[in-house]
């Protein structure tokens, strides 16, 4: 009825063609400029304060003393290669290889952040990522994050690899949790497996052990865990308890220091001493 005048219908088509040619003629403009561009440096960007992989590590992935890329054609480098090149190395995360019209090839790199050192039954060490994922240790580089240890039967294979066991698990968010709060990422020193597989935390501040059992119910145990040392501890002490059972969501048990116990800790002390004071003399004698 209402029909389009057939002249608008060969405007418009006509205008897509030119806009379709010019396209391409575009395109082709790119690559021919493309490849005559010759790489006249690469730039190396690694954020972050993990120290896992550093620049000069990168040149060795990369084999870029053993072939020099400045002064080649771009189009003669395999940018994808040297990408998977970098993404096989088990501390990157993220890795992107591109060059621009200037010749500069750029190359971007995220390091995997661990938040978990972990030494497992079988003598394994390795890390826990934040995505969590089981990472090996470095020969390069230490990272300063809380370690557990204990009856950990989760095993490695010296490769990235994901959690397997309900009690990795459980450590991984254990340890997500306490990162996120500052209070007990001040205070939480250490974690430790039980032969029961239970969790325990070590904190820094009091000779206690924290039962931490499983990663259930994590906000409303360490919300008792706070009211406990707001409460309890101040009037009793920060050493009357040598555990502190949060692994029950609805009730905190405290168990305290017989009196074997604050003997035996008593005379622990005094030997410590004497061996402090033996030194001491000793290294007076020798001068």
């Amino acid at each position: 009825m209402f029909k389009k005048p057939i002249w608008r219908i060969i405007l418009l088509s006509f205008t897509w063609l030119i806009s379709l040619g010019g396209l391409v003629v575009l395109m082709s403009f790119i690559e021919i400029k493309k490849a005559e561009v010759v790489c006249k440096d690469v730039k190396i960007y690694i954020p972050g304060s993990q120290y896992f992989i550093d620049k000069k590590e990168v040149e060795n992935i990369l084999q870029l003393s053993s072939f020099a890329l400045i002064g080649r054609k771009i189009d003669q480098i395999n940018l994808h290669n040297l990408e998977n090149r970098l993404k096989a190395n088990p501390f990157i995360e993220y890795a992107k290889v591109y060059a621009d019209m200037d010749g500069i090839i750029m190359i971007e790199i995220a390091q995997r952040e661990p938040i978990l050192r972990v030494m497992n039954q079988f003598d394994q060490d390795y890390y826990i990522d934040k995505n969590g994922l089981k990472i090996p240790v470095s020969s390069n580089f230490t990272a300063r994050v809380l370690a557990a240890n204990g009856f950990i039967d989760e095993p490695f294979g010296d490769r990235v690899d994901t959690l397997h066991s309900l009690l990795a698990k459980d450590l991984f968010k254990t340890v997500s949790y306490i990162r996120k709060d500052s209070l007990w990422d001040a205070q939480i020193a250490q974690i430790y497996v039980n032969e029961g597989h239970e969790i325990e935390l070590i904190p820094r501040v009091g000779n206690q052990r924290i039962l931490l059992g499983s990663a259930d119910s994590l906000e409303l145990k360490f919300h008792n865990l706070k009211a406990f040392y707001k409460q309890a501890l101040p009037q009793v002490g920060w050493d009357a308890y040598k555990v502190i059972n949060i692994k029950y969501a609805n009730q905190i048990i405290g168990v305290k220091y017989t009196k074997a116990d604050s003997l035996r800790m008593k005379q622990m002390k005094i030997t410590a001493d004497s061996v402090k004071t033996v030194k001491q003399d000793t290294s007076l004698i020798k001068q």
